[in-house]
């Protein structure tokens, strides 16, 4: 019997090379690969034309789908050749790591413990130790700092992955392994030490059953372990009541993006698209990479010359060359790139890295494979609505009057109503409410998602129905049932709409909190577009907003009294969404009822003087007010027996918005004028803050006319109002400058003449 050990590097090509050429050299009886052994009877699917690598092992515990792990392969992962050889010449193959229910468990204890251990120790440099700190540094970067490399991936990359016929190369990794863990101090991690006891239990287990060759692929560490380990005994001893918990396994598709070290994946790769290319290319001096890299160039309009590709692959070996490596590498041709290519611009760098060096390729699974009902129904949909999976994005402007696209707007806004996040809504211009853009762009985590949301319902709509519900069920907030409200309206969820609905008109009877019912409408009003767009009845919706307003429009005016400045500009906020809401519907006795509360708001001495302007404004705007009945409304707001203050914050209520009614309204003008020439210096000073914010929130056009017309002196004024008795010229001129700072204007030396 021979137990060959093939020490590699996860997803390393040239480790993938050298197993492939051993295991076609030795033709084992069986084939052990770390990996989880409850994921055995997915091996079968492994040579199947629809099985298209980077896909990944999902294992997963059914009352809890978050607890899962990943186990990721490439079409360069030597595991997975190791696996495909085994497939293809129809011998035993195994997974041999420790069972991920097992490592479940115990990583879950190892992280509560941790978070029970007390907090390290203080250091000085008078020798006091470290307790419970753990060098981070990666074993193999003692191996590439003997070699001269700066870099540990690099140095294996060029030792290993990149050499082609290495026959001796797994006796020279097993000793390599060997002097580094004879060499760093030991450390007690458990979960590595449970792994190698069961690693070696399944090789002993493939010996007893008289299989004479047995091929033993795993990570390079692991190595030694395996090879001179502890006893059948001590192992046993180890192992013996380990945790465990159930767990559930299938094959999901998998993207490049989600194999590098950026995606948070500890096993990962920088550069998996390069990694892919050295794979099937292992023999290319760099001319096919840039002949790719110049394709890529060319599809953004760039001009890229045979001759930059010829000039790109010779600085690239006179680099290697320059640097004593074998073959230029990645960063070789990556700096050739960036000089010869790009100019010099690493911004063009970047999208070689997105697109090549990364890639944006995804895996492929059989429709056969067992996967949860949820999972199929999300797939028959993608299939039927022509909605690819893709792991680059892709965006999508939808025309809700088409029937696909409205069933692909249908379908993703239930997605995001179960909080897969495959589609974001982006902005999109033009008019009307029939379109909509989506970028899609799919991440393999959705999986576990998809698992999870499966206790909800078999099919997309149920499920997301079903979840709705739940979230209303617990709710007690007007304010989360109106957005629940709206969310389901696109989606086209008659159930829960309808549930919301009877949900939403119960809250709102029994609600005294006219902020909350202000803060429901605007939504709700949304929601009663939709119906007519999404061909969904809004009868009822509509009718819960009209008894909302009613509701508010009851309550409001005693809410507009006694509140402080916070209460107040969080109120006009609310004002300002209701009107424009209200205006939206275009329904006559809505508009009629909230025009007469507006009335009594503004009319109401002892209502906030932000909101009573603003009030008023709204009248006026709503042409219910006359001219002698408005500048009475601001004769009492501005006269000088209301106080500096009071006055500066009604104006700012009246102003909010836009400032054209001063353009426009030379009395209005003229009455302000007044009012700011009559402050005293210390009131002046008082009401200046917000005058600059209400002036602030105007136009860059509308401020600088605003200032012409002061430069200018304004208006006539009425002869009633200009208090021409009382107008000191002199000091108008003098505060002149400081109306124009006001207006956020520069004053530029101009002469104020008064005229």
């Amino acid at each position: 019997m021979a137990v060959h050990l093939l020490g590699i590097r996860h997803h390393g090509p040239g480790s993938a090379r050298n197993v492939k050429h051993f295991l076609e050299a030795v033709k084992p009886d069986i084939v052990l690969v770390e990996g989880p052994p409850e994921a055995d009877a997915m091996l079968q699917w492994v040579g199947n034309e629809e099985l298209k690598p980077p896909v990944a092992l999902l294992c997963y515990q059914p009352d809890d789908p978050q607890r899962s792990v990943f186990y990721p392969f490439a079409e360069f992962s030597p595991e997975w050749q190791a696996i495909l050889y085994a497939r293809k010449q129809k011998i035993h193959v195994r997974f041999m790591d420790l069972p991920a229910g097992n490592q479940m468990l115990v990583e879950k204890e190892q992280r509560s413990q941790k978070e029970n251990l007390p907090e390290p120790a203080n250091v000085n440099q008078d020798g006091v130790l470290y307790e419970h700190l753990e060098l981070q540094k990666n074993p193999i970067s003692y191996l590439s700092d003997a070699a001269g490399f700066t870099d540990g991936e690099k140095w294996w990359e060029h030792t290993f992955e990149y050499r082609l016929n290495n026959d001796e190369v797994f006796d020279a990794v097993g000793e390599a392994m060997q002097a580094l863990r004879e060499s760093l101090p030991q450390k007690d991690k458990k979960l590595e030490q449970l792994r190698e006891a069961y690693m070696r239990r399944i090789i002993r287990q493939a010996a007893k059953e008289m299989f004479h060759t047995i091929a033993v692929v795993c990570g390079a560490w692991h190595v030694p372990a395996l090879h001179n380990g502890a006893s059948q005994k001590d192992d046993d001893e180890l192992l013996k009541g380990l945790p465990k918990t159930k767990t559930e396994c299938t094959w999901i598709p998998w993207t490049f993006s989600r194999l590098s070290f950026f995606s948070g994946y500890g096993a990962g790769i920088n550069s998996p698209g390069w990694y892919n290319h050295v794979w099937h290319h292992p023999t290319d001096d760099g001319t096919q990479w840039m002949a790719n890299v110049a394709g890529l160039f060319r599809k953004q309009q760039m001009d890229t010359s045979m001759a930059h590709i010829i000039e790109a692959v010779r600085l690239a070996g006179a680099l290697a060359s320059l640097r004593g490596l074998p073959k230029a590498g990645l960063e070789e041709m990556n700096e050739a790139t960036l000089s010869v290519l790009c100019n010099g611009e690493s911004i063009l760098l970047r999208l070689v890295q997105e697109e090549l060096i990364v890639g944006h390729q995804i895996g492929e699974v059989p429709a056969e494979i067992p996967k949860p009902p949820l999972q199929l129904d999300i797939e028959r949909l993608q299939k039927k609505l022509r909605l690819p999976a893709t792991a680059d994005f892709k965006d999508y402007t939808l025309d809700l009057r088409n029937d696909t696209d409205l069933g692909r707007s249908e379908f993703l806004h239930r997605l995001l109503l179960l909080g897969i996040g495959w589609g974001r809504q982006q902005f999109t211009t033009g008019k009307g409410t029939f379109k909509e853009q989506w970028r899609l762009q799919w991440d393999p985590g959705y999986s576990v998602e998809i698992i999870e949301r499966g206790n909800l319902g078999n099919t997309v709509e149920e499920a997301a129905t079903n979840s709705v519900l739940e979230e209303a069920e617990s709710a007690r907030d007007l304010k989360v049932i109106g957005s629940l409200l709206e969310k389901s309206i696109p989606a086209n969820l008659p159930d829960a709409i309808e549930a919301l609905i009877h949900r939403l008109d119960n809250l709102a009877a029994a609600s005294a909190d006219v902020i909350g019912l202000m803060e429901t409408v605007p939504g709700l009003i949304t929601v009663a577009r939709y119906g007519n767009v999404r061909k969904t009845d809004a009868t009822m919706v509509l009718s819960i907003i009209n008894s909302i307003i009613t509701r508010i429009c009851i309550s409001l005016p005693n809410a507009c009294i006694a509140i402080d400045n916070d209460a107040a500009q969080q109120l006009l906020d609310l004002f300002f969404k209701l009107n424009d809401g209200i205006n939206l519907l275009q329904d006559a006795e809505i508009i009629a009822g909230w025009q007469q509360t507006l009335q009594v708001i503004a009319a109401n001495k002892n209502t906030s003087p932000v909101i009573g302007g603003y009030s008023t404004r709204l009248l006026n705007d709503s042409k219910l007010l006359d001219a002698d009945k408005l500048i009475q409304y601001f004769s009492f707001a501005m006269s000088s027996a209301t106080a500096p203050v009071i006055a500066a914050a009604w104006l700012e209520g009246f102003l909010k918005g836009s400032g054209t009614l001063l353009l426009l309204d030379d009395d209005l003008w003229q009455m302000i004028d007044n009012w700011v020439a009559g402050l005293a210096d210390d009131n002046f000073m008082q009401v200046l803050p917000l005058l600059r914010r209400t002036f602030a929130n105007f136009s860059r056009p509308e401020r600088r006319k605003l200032g012409e017309k002061a430069k200018s002196g304004g208006g006539t004024g009425r002869q009633q109002f200009n208090m021409q008795a009382d107008f000191d010229a002199n000091r108008a001129k003098q505060g002149l400058p400081v109306i124009i700072e006001l207006l956020g204007l520069k004053f530029n030396g101009m002469e104020a003449d008064g005229n």
